[in-house]
Protein backbone atom coordinates (compact mmCIF):
# COMPACT_ATOMS: atom_id res chain seq x y z
CA UNK A 1 0.00 0.00 0.00
CA UNK A 2 1.73 3.04 -0.79
CA UNK A 3 1.34 6.22 1.10
CA UNK A 4 2.36 9.47 0.51
CA UNK A 5 2.59 13.01 2.28
CA UNK A 6 0.81 15.65 0.31
CA UNK A 7 -0.49 19.21 0.36
CA UNK A 8 -3.95 18.98 1.39
CA UNK A 9 -6.54 21.89 2.34
CA UNK A 10 -9.06 20.64 4.44
CA UNK A 11 -12.70 21.73 3.09
CA UNK A 12 -14.96 24.01 5.30
CA UNK A 13 -17.41 21.74 5.37
CA UNK A 14 -19.89 24.55 6.87
CA UNK A 15 -20.44 24.35 10.91
CA UNK A 16 -23.48 23.09 11.94
CA UNK A 17 -26.29 25.85 13.26
CA UNK A 18 -28.18 24.87 15.82
CA UNK A 19 -28.00 21.79 18.07
CA UNK A 20 -30.52 18.98 17.35
CA UNK A 21 -32.87 18.21 19.51
CA UNK A 22 -34.50 14.35 20.72
CA UNK A 23 -38.09 14.27 20.25
CA UNK A 24 -39.35 13.38 22.93
CA UNK A 25 -41.32 10.59 21.25
CA UNK A 26 -38.33 8.84 21.08
CA UNK A 27 -37.36 9.22 24.76
CA UNK A 28 -40.64 7.16 25.41
CA UNK A 29 -39.81 4.30 22.25
CA UNK A 30 -36.84 3.75 24.33
CA UNK A 31 -38.07 3.48 27.80
CA UNK A 32 -40.94 0.86 25.79
CA UNK A 33 -38.28 -1.27 24.41
CA UNK A 34 -36.43 -1.77 27.50
CA UNK A 35 -39.15 -2.43 29.70
CA UNK A 36 -40.29 -4.76 26.81
CA UNK A 37 -37.30 -6.51 26.31
CA UNK A 38 -36.24 -6.42 30.16
CA UNK A 39 -39.78 -8.21 30.85
CA UNK A 40 -39.72 -7.40 34.55
CA UNK A 41 -42.37 -6.08 36.68
CA UNK A 42 -39.54 -2.80 37.27
CA UNK A 43 -36.24 -1.72 35.27
CA UNK A 44 -33.90 0.84 37.39
CA UNK A 45 -31.59 2.48 35.67
CA UNK A 46 -28.52 3.47 37.49
CA UNK A 47 -26.33 6.47 36.78
CA UNK A 48 -23.47 8.63 37.77
CA UNK A 49 -21.60 11.80 37.04
CA UNK A 50 -18.95 9.33 35.32
CA UNK A 51 -21.52 6.80 34.30
CA UNK A 52 -24.41 8.88 32.86
CA UNK A 53 -24.84 7.93 29.01
CA UNK A 54 -27.61 5.35 29.85
CA UNK A 55 -29.79 6.93 32.02
CA UNK A 56 -29.27 10.37 29.36
CA UNK A 57 -30.00 8.10 26.30
CA UNK A 58 -33.50 7.22 28.23
CA UNK A 59 -34.38 10.84 29.33
CA UNK A 60 -32.07 13.49 28.35
CA UNK A 61 -31.50 13.80 32.11
CA UNK A 62 -27.98 13.31 33.56
CA UNK A 63 -27.25 13.94 37.45
CA UNK A 64 -24.63 16.24 38.61
CA UNK A 65 -22.52 15.48 41.41
CA UNK A 66 -24.74 13.09 42.57
CA UNK A 67 -26.34 9.44 41.54
CA UNK A 68 -29.46 8.69 40.43
CA UNK A 69 -32.16 6.02 39.80
CA UNK A 70 -34.53 6.12 36.54
CA UNK A 71 -37.52 3.48 37.47
CA UNK A 72 -40.19 2.38 35.01
CA UNK A 73 -42.86 0.23 35.64
CA UNK A 74 -46.44 0.25 36.81
CA UNK A 75 -47.01 2.63 34.49
CA UNK A 76 -44.53 5.52 36.14
CA UNK A 77 -41.58 7.14 34.68
CA UNK A 78 -39.48 7.92 37.98
CA UNK A 79 -36.36 9.80 38.51
CA UNK A 80 -35.03 9.05 42.19
CA UNK A 81 -32.14 12.13 42.82
CA UNK A 82 -30.70 13.78 45.42
CA UNK A 83 -30.52 17.69 46.57
CA UNK A 84 -28.75 19.22 44.00
CA UNK A 85 -30.71 17.23 41.04
CA UNK A 86 -33.94 17.63 42.47
CA UNK A 87 -34.16 21.09 40.40
CA UNK A 88 -32.39 20.04 37.48
CA UNK A 89 -34.42 16.82 36.88
CA UNK A 90 -36.97 19.03 34.52
CA UNK A 91 -33.96 19.18 31.71
CA UNK A 92 -35.12 15.35 30.88
CA UNK A 93 -37.12 15.21 27.76
CA UNK A 94 -38.79 12.31 29.03
CA UNK A 95 -42.48 13.30 29.11
CA UNK A 96 -44.25 12.06 32.42
CA UNK A 97 -41.35 11.84 34.52
CA UNK A 98 -41.72 12.35 38.17
CA UNK A 99 -39.01 13.58 40.41
CA UNK A 100 -38.24 11.48 43.59
CA UNK A 101 -36.11 12.94 46.11
CA UNK A 102 -33.21 10.34 47.77
CA UNK A 103 -31.28 12.44 50.32
CA UNK A 104 -29.12 9.42 50.52
CA UNK A 105 -27.79 10.47 46.65
CA UNK A 106 -26.70 13.48 48.11
CA UNK A 107 -23.30 14.96 48.54
CA UNK A 108 -22.03 13.75 52.18
CA UNK A 109 -22.69 16.61 55.18
CA UNK A 110 -25.66 18.08 53.01
CA UNK A 111 -29.66 17.34 54.51
CA UNK A 112 -30.99 14.33 54.73
CA UNK A 113 -33.45 14.75 57.04
CA UNK A 114 -36.40 14.60 54.48
CA UNK A 115 -36.16 11.18 52.58
CA UNK A 116 -33.20 9.40 52.97
CA UNK A 117 -33.47 5.77 52.84
CA UNK A 118 -33.72 4.45 49.47
CA UNK A 119 -35.23 1.24 50.68
CA UNK A 120 -38.39 3.52 52.05
CA UNK A 121 -38.33 5.69 48.48
CA UNK A 122 -38.36 2.13 46.65
CA UNK A 123 -41.16 1.17 48.72
CA UNK A 124 -43.24 4.64 48.11
CA UNK A 125 -42.87 4.29 43.93
CA UNK A 126 -44.68 1.27 44.36
CA UNK A 127 -41.77 -1.50 44.18
CA UNK A 128 -43.18 -4.39 46.18
CA UNK A 129 -42.21 -7.64 47.70
CA UNK A 130 -42.35 -10.50 45.13
CA UNK A 131 -41.14 -8.04 42.11
CA UNK A 132 -39.18 -9.08 39.98
CA UNK A 133 -36.88 -5.92 38.89
CA UNK A 134 -33.99 -5.38 35.99
CA UNK A 135 -30.92 -3.91 37.06
CA UNK A 136 -29.03 -1.46 34.40
CA UNK A 137 -25.84 -0.69 36.09
CA UNK A 138 -22.72 0.87 33.59
CA UNK A 139 -21.50 -2.04 32.08
CA UNK A 140 -22.14 -5.55 32.34
CA UNK A 141 -20.03 -8.57 33.37
CA UNK A 142 -19.49 -11.68 30.68
CA UNK A 143 -20.53 -15.31 31.77
CA UNK A 144 -16.79 -16.04 32.15
CA UNK A 145 -16.21 -13.57 34.51
CA UNK A 146 -18.64 -14.48 37.13
CA UNK A 147 -19.72 -17.51 39.05
CA UNK A 148 -21.59 -16.40 41.80
CA UNK A 149 -24.36 -18.06 43.41
CA UNK A 150 -26.33 -14.65 42.77
CA UNK A 151 -25.65 -11.96 40.02
CA UNK A 152 -22.82 -9.01 40.50
CA UNK A 153 -23.47 -5.54 39.06
CA UNK A 154 -21.43 -2.48 38.05
CA UNK A 155 -23.50 -0.45 40.12
CA UNK A 156 -23.50 0.78 43.87
CA UNK A 157 -24.06 -2.48 46.53
CA UNK A 158 -25.67 0.41 48.24
CA UNK A 159 -28.69 0.40 45.59
CA UNK A 160 -28.50 -3.41 44.75
CA UNK A 161 -29.14 -4.06 48.39
CA UNK A 162 -31.26 -1.80 48.06
CA UNK A 163 -33.76 -3.28 45.75
CA UNK A 164 -33.23 -6.86 47.07
CA UNK A 165 -34.33 -5.97 50.06
CA UNK A 166 -37.51 -4.09 48.66
CA UNK A 167 -37.87 -7.44 46.34
CA UNK A 168 -37.59 -9.65 49.29
CA UNK A 169 -37.04 -13.51 49.03
CA UNK A 170 -40.19 -13.88 46.70
CA UNK A 171 -38.19 -11.40 43.84
CA UNK A 172 -35.29 -10.91 41.88
CA UNK A 173 -33.23 -8.33 40.95
CA UNK A 174 -31.33 -9.16 37.73
CA UNK A 175 -28.72 -7.51 34.94
CA UNK A 176 -30.56 -5.86 32.18
CA UNK A 177 -27.49 -3.89 30.77
CA UNK A 178 -27.19 -5.49 28.09
CA UNK A 179 -30.16 -4.51 26.51
CA UNK A 180 -28.48 -1.12 26.68
CA UNK A 181 -25.09 -1.95 25.46
CA UNK A 182 -24.75 -5.30 23.68
CA UNK A 183 -22.56 -4.71 20.57
CA UNK A 184 -25.66 -5.96 18.09
CA UNK A 185 -29.11 -6.51 19.71
CA UNK A 186 -28.53 -3.52 22.41
CA UNK A 187 -30.78 -0.40 22.30
CA UNK A 188 -27.78 2.25 22.35
CA UNK A 189 -25.81 0.45 19.20
CA UNK A 190 -27.36 1.37 17.01
CA UNK A 191 -29.57 5.09 16.32
CA UNK A 192 -31.83 6.83 14.20
CA UNK A 193 -31.52 10.06 12.23
CA UNK A 194 -32.42 12.16 15.32
CA UNK A 195 -29.44 10.57 17.50
CA UNK A 196 -27.18 10.89 14.30
CA UNK A 197 -27.50 14.80 13.72
CA UNK A 198 -26.84 15.00 17.45
CA UNK A 199 -24.14 13.31 17.36
CA UNK A 200 -22.73 14.80 14.39
CA UNK A 201 -23.14 18.34 15.55
CA UNK A 202 -20.96 17.35 18.76
CA UNK A 203 -18.03 15.62 16.57
CA UNK A 204 -18.14 18.37 14.07
CA UNK A 205 -17.77 21.03 16.79
CA UNK A 206 -15.09 18.78 18.61
CA UNK A 207 -12.88 18.03 15.96
CA UNK A 208 -12.66 21.03 14.50
CA UNK A 209 -11.69 22.54 18.32
CA UNK A 210 -9.26 19.74 18.11
CA UNK A 211 -7.78 21.20 14.74
CA UNK A 212 -6.88 24.69 15.86
CA UNK A 213 -5.13 23.64 18.74
CA UNK A 214 -2.96 20.96 16.29
CA UNK A 215 -2.67 24.18 13.40
CA UNK A 216 -1.81 26.34 16.64
CA UNK A 217 0.77 24.19 18.27
CA UNK A 218 4.36 26.21 18.61
CA UNK A 219 7.45 25.62 20.01
CA UNK A 220 7.40 27.59 23.37
CA UNK A 221 3.77 27.22 24.25
CA UNK A 222 2.64 25.83 27.36
CA UNK A 223 0.44 23.04 26.70
CA UNK A 224 -2.21 24.82 28.58
CA UNK A 225 -1.57 27.69 26.15
CA UNK A 226 -1.91 25.45 23.55
CA UNK A 227 -5.21 23.81 24.62
CA UNK A 228 -6.69 27.25 24.81
CA UNK A 229 -6.76 27.30 20.58
CA UNK A 230 -9.53 25.09 20.80
CA UNK A 231 -12.19 27.65 21.93
CA UNK A 232 -14.05 25.54 24.17
CA UNK A 233 -17.65 26.91 24.03
CA UNK A 234 -18.74 24.85 27.31
CA UNK A 235 -20.65 21.92 25.53
CA UNK A 236 -20.89 18.17 27.83
CA UNK A 237 -17.43 16.22 27.35
CA UNK A 238 -17.31 12.67 27.38
CA UNK A 239 -13.85 12.18 28.63
CA UNK A 240 -11.00 14.85 30.19
CA UNK A 241 -9.32 16.83 27.62
CA UNK A 242 -6.05 15.36 26.43
CA UNK A 243 -3.01 16.95 25.54
CA UNK A 244 0.45 15.61 26.72
CA UNK A 245 3.65 16.30 25.43
CA UNK A 246 7.47 15.08 25.94
CA UNK A 247 10.51 14.97 24.31
CA UNK A 248 12.93 12.06 22.90
CA UNK A 249 13.28 9.46 25.50
CA UNK A 250 10.49 10.60 27.88
CA UNK A 251 6.79 8.50 27.95
CA UNK A 252 3.93 10.61 26.73
CA UNK A 253 0.89 9.44 28.66
CA UNK A 254 -2.06 9.64 26.45
CA UNK A 255 -4.64 10.30 28.64
CA UNK A 256 -2.97 13.32 30.85
CA UNK A 257 -4.85 16.57 31.10
CA UNK A 258 -2.73 19.84 29.68
CA UNK A 259 -0.13 20.69 32.28
CA UNK A 260 2.58 24.06 32.31
CA UNK A 261 5.26 21.83 30.69
CA UNK A 262 6.61 24.25 27.71
CA UNK A 263 6.78 22.57 23.91
CA UNK A 264 9.83 21.90 22.48
CA UNK A 265 10.76 21.49 19.28
CA UNK A 266 10.79 17.76 18.21
CA UNK A 267 8.31 16.91 20.96
CA UNK A 268 5.80 14.10 20.29
CA UNK A 269 2.23 15.80 21.41
CA UNK A 270 -1.13 14.38 21.67
CA UNK A 271 -4.59 15.79 21.85
CA UNK A 272 -7.96 14.61 22.41
CA UNK A 273 -11.49 16.36 22.66
CA UNK A 274 -14.70 14.08 23.25
CA UNK A 275 -18.12 15.98 23.22
CA UNK A 276 -21.20 13.72 24.22
CA UNK A 277 -21.42 12.01 20.62
CA UNK A 278 -17.96 12.40 19.50
CA UNK A 279 -14.19 12.18 20.22
CA UNK A 280 -11.43 13.07 17.92
CA UNK A 281 -7.65 12.78 18.51
CA UNK A 282 -4.45 13.73 16.82
CA UNK A 283 -0.89 12.75 17.96
CA UNK A 284 2.76 13.61 16.15
CA UNK A 285 5.55 15.30 15.89
CA UNK A 286 6.38 18.93 17.26
CA UNK A 287 8.29 19.37 13.86
CA UNK A 288 8.95 19.92 9.67
CA UNK A 289 9.90 16.67 8.70
CA UNK A 290 11.88 13.84 10.23
CA UNK A 291 12.24 10.32 8.04
CA UNK A 292 11.66 7.86 10.64
CA UNK A 293 8.81 9.15 12.15
CA UNK A 294 7.44 9.69 8.78
CA UNK A 295 7.69 6.05 8.06
CA UNK A 296 6.61 4.60 10.90
CA UNK A 297 3.57 7.50 10.55
CA UNK A 298 3.06 6.21 6.66
CA UNK A 299 2.56 2.00 8.43
CA UNK A 300 0.23 3.48 11.20
CA UNK A 301 -2.07 5.11 8.52
CA UNK A 302 -1.97 2.23 6.11
CA UNK A 303 -3.72 0.55 8.66
CA UNK A 304 -6.22 2.87 9.29
CA UNK A 305 -7.04 2.79 5.68
CA UNK A 306 -7.27 -1.01 6.27
CA UNK A 307 -9.79 -0.04 8.58
CA UNK A 308 -12.11 2.37 6.21
CA UNK A 309 -11.23 0.18 3.32
CA UNK A 310 -13.00 -2.95 5.21
CA UNK A 311 -15.48 -1.60 7.50
CA UNK A 312 -19.08 -1.73 5.97
CA UNK A 313 -22.60 -2.73 6.89
CA UNK A 314 -22.15 -6.37 6.80
CA UNK A 315 -18.70 -7.02 7.65
CA UNK A 316 -17.67 -9.10 10.65
CA UNK A 317 -16.25 -7.57 13.45
CA UNK A 318 -13.39 -10.73 13.69
CA UNK A 319 -12.67 -9.83 10.08
CA UNK A 320 -12.42 -5.93 10.53
CA UNK A 321 -9.60 -7.16 13.32
CA UNK A 322 -8.06 -9.73 11.66
CA UNK A 323 -7.45 -7.29 8.38
CA UNK A 324 -6.04 -4.05 10.61
CA UNK A 325 -3.67 -6.27 12.54
CA UNK A 326 -2.06 -7.81 9.23
CA UNK A 327 -1.87 -4.44 7.96
CA UNK A 328 -0.53 -2.62 11.10
CA UNK A 329 2.06 -5.77 11.88
CA UNK A 330 3.78 -5.28 8.27
CA UNK A 331 4.93 -1.89 9.74
CA UNK A 332 5.65 -3.78 13.16
CA UNK A 333 3.15 -2.42 14.92
CA UNK A 334 0.01 -3.45 16.77
CA UNK A 335 -3.28 -1.56 18.00
CA UNK A 336 -3.01 -1.01 21.71
CA UNK A 337 -6.87 -1.75 22.26
CA UNK A 338 -9.54 -2.60 20.08
CA UNK A 339 -9.23 -1.19 16.51
CA UNK A 340 -12.78 0.80 16.34
CA UNK A 341 -15.37 0.90 18.99
CA UNK A 342 -18.92 1.69 19.31
CA UNK A 343 -19.35 5.03 21.25
CA UNK A 344 -22.09 7.71 22.04
CA UNK A 345 -22.81 9.82 24.87
CA UNK A 346 -19.97 8.55 26.44
CA UNK A 347 -16.75 7.54 24.52
CA UNK A 348 -17.51 3.85 24.54
CA UNK A 349 -19.85 1.66 24.96
CA UNK A 350 -18.61 -1.42 23.45
CA UNK A 351 -16.88 -3.06 20.29
CA UNK A 352 -17.95 -5.86 18.10
CA UNK A 353 -14.33 -5.08 16.67
CA UNK A 354 -13.19 -8.18 18.18
CA UNK A 355 -10.78 -11.47 17.75
CA UNK A 356 -13.04 -13.96 16.32
CA UNK A 357 -16.04 -11.89 16.79
CA UNK A 358 -19.11 -12.91 14.33
CA UNK A 359 -21.32 -9.24 15.31
CA UNK A 360 -21.58 -7.70 12.38
CA UNK A 361 -21.99 -3.46 11.74
CA UNK A 362 -25.32 -2.35 10.93
CA UNK A 363 -27.39 0.30 9.79
CA UNK A 364 -27.31 3.10 12.25
CA UNK A 365 -24.10 2.43 14.50
CA UNK A 366 -22.03 4.60 15.29
CA UNK A 367 -18.46 4.13 15.57
CA UNK A 368 -14.85 5.24 16.52
CA UNK A 369 -12.34 4.64 14.51
CA UNK A 370 -9.78 4.43 17.59
CA UNK A 371 -6.58 2.76 16.44
CA UNK A 372 -3.57 3.50 18.78
CA UNK A 373 -0.53 2.21 17.50
CA UNK A 374 2.08 0.52 19.30
CA UNK A 375 5.32 0.07 20.50
CA UNK A 376 6.14 3.44 20.51
CA UNK A 377 9.85 4.75 20.83
CA UNK A 378 9.32 6.99 23.97
CA UNK A 379 9.36 11.06 22.67
CA UNK A 380 7.18 9.62 19.44
CA UNK A 381 3.10 9.18 19.40
CA UNK A 382 0.96 8.40 16.37
CA UNK A 383 -2.93 8.96 16.94
CA UNK A 384 -5.81 9.80 14.07
CA UNK A 385 -9.20 8.96 16.00
CA UNK A 386 -12.69 10.43 14.69
CA UNK A 387 -16.37 9.19 14.62
CA UNK A 388 -18.36 7.53 11.48
CA UNK A 389 -22.11 6.14 11.48
CA UNK A 390 -22.89 3.62 8.91
CA UNK A 391 -26.03 4.29 7.35
CA UNK A 392 -27.86 2.41 4.82
CA UNK A 393 -30.43 4.03 1.84
CA UNK A 394 -33.30 3.86 3.96
CA UNK A 395 -31.69 5.60 6.89
CA UNK A 396 -29.43 7.87 4.41
CA UNK A 397 -32.91 8.91 3.10
CA UNK A 398 -34.24 9.57 6.97
CA UNK A 399 -31.71 12.05 7.60
CA UNK A 400 -32.23 13.68 4.08
CA UNK A 401 -35.56 14.18 4.56
CA UNK A 402 -35.31 15.40 8.66
CA UNK A 403 -31.66 16.94 8.85
CA UNK A 404 -30.79 17.37 5.35
CA UNK A 405 -27.71 20.34 5.80
CA UNK A 406 -25.98 17.28 8.52
CA UNK A 407 -26.38 14.12 5.55
CA UNK A 408 -24.86 17.07 3.01
CA UNK A 409 -22.03 17.60 5.41
CA UNK A 410 -21.35 13.97 5.77
CA UNK A 411 -21.40 12.89 2.23
CA UNK A 412 -19.11 16.08 1.37
CA UNK A 413 -16.39 14.41 4.15
CA UNK A 414 -16.93 11.27 2.47
CA UNK A 415 -16.05 12.39 -1.18
CA UNK A 416 -13.12 14.18 0.32
CA UNK A 417 -11.55 11.39 1.56
CA UNK A 418 -12.58 9.12 -1.57
CA UNK A 419 -11.35 12.23 -3.87
CA UNK A 420 -8.24 13.96 -1.94
CA UNK A 421 -6.82 11.36 0.60
CA UNK A 422 -7.78 8.15 -2.01
CA UNK A 423 -9.59 6.02 0.58
CA UNK A 424 -12.24 4.03 -1.35
CA UNK A 425 -14.65 4.02 1.51
CA UNK A 426 -18.48 2.74 1.20
CA UNK A 427 -21.69 4.04 0.28
CA UNK A 428 -22.49 3.53 3.94
CA UNK A 429 -20.11 5.23 5.70
CA UNK A 430 -20.78 8.60 6.75
CA UNK A 431 -18.23 10.90 8.29
CA UNK A 432 -18.94 13.07 11.36
CA UNK A 433 -16.03 14.49 11.64
CA UNK A 434 -15.01 18.01 10.56
CA UNK A 435 -11.44 17.08 9.82
CA UNK A 436 -12.04 13.18 8.01
CA UNK A 437 -8.51 10.37 8.05
CA UNK A 438 -6.91 14.24 8.34
CA UNK A 439 -3.34 13.16 9.60
CA UNK A 440 -0.80 15.45 9.47
CA UNK A 441 2.40 13.51 11.53
CA UNK A 442 4.58 16.93 11.64
CA UNK A 443 2.32 19.44 13.44
CA UNK A 444 4.41 22.38 12.45
CA UNK A 445 3.20 21.54 9.12
CA UNK A 446 -0.47 20.91 9.30
CA UNK A 447 -0.73 21.56 5.38
CA UNK A 448 0.95 18.19 4.80
CA UNK A 449 -1.40 15.28 4.80
CA UNK A 450 -0.79 11.50 5.16
CA UNK A 451 -3.20 9.89 1.82
CA UNK A 452 -3.28 6.84 -0.09
CA UNK A 453 -1.11 7.09 -3.73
Amino acid sequence: MAVALRPISIPDFSAPGEQPRIPAATYAARCEALTARAACDWVAVYADREHFANIAFLTGFEPRFEEALLLLGAGRRVLVVGNECESYTPIAGLEGCETVLCQSFSLMGQDRSRRASLVDVLRAVGIRAGDSVGLAGWKYLEPEEWDGEAPSFFAPAFVVDSLRRVAGAGGEVSDVTALLLHPTTGLRSTIDADQIAAFEWAAARGSAALWRIVAGARPGDSEFAAAARMGYAGEPMSCHTILASGGPGETIMGLRSPSARILERGDGVTVGIGLWGGLSCRAGLLAEADEAFLKTAADYFAGLVTWYETSGIGAEGGAIHAAVAESLARGGLRSSLNPGHLTGLDEWTHSPVRPGSTERIASGMPFQVDIIPAPMPAGWTLNCEDGVVFADAALQAELKARHPATLARMLARRDFVRNELGVPVKDDLLPLSAIPLCLPPFWLRPDLLLTLG
